[in-house]
């Protein structure tokens, strides 16, 4: 499911115009971007927590140069899902089928 059809389904069930939906949907990523960049943890009860995990410093290799490269320590944004949305999708028929 795309950006695009997740903006449609809520204008659908909510009947909001499309416009307001796509408003809403692109502040909510924009906030959470910005949170995160503050190094700020966002918490969704029931749904999941974003944040951020750290990456240690590696030293990785440029093949085509033979030669190497140290990436530094960094962090990267992490999506973990809440127990109650992970339960919700293994008990989902639809899901089971795609086994």
């Amino acid at each position: 499911m795309t950006k695009a059809e997740v903006i449609n389904e809520i204008a659908e069930r909510t009947g909001i115009e499309k416009n307001d939906v796509q408003q809403t949907v692109e502040t909510f990523f924009k906030v959470v971007k910005i949170s995160l960049a503050k190094g700020e943890n966002v918490y969704f009860r029931g749904f999941g927590s974003f944040t951020l995990k750290r990456r240690a410093r590696k030293i990785a290799r440029n093949i085509s140069k033979n030669t190497q490269i140290t990436i530094p320590e960094h962090f990267i944004p992490k999506f973990k899902p809440a127990k109650s949305f992970v339960e919700k999708i293994k008990k989902s028929e639809e899901v089971q089928k795609l086994l």
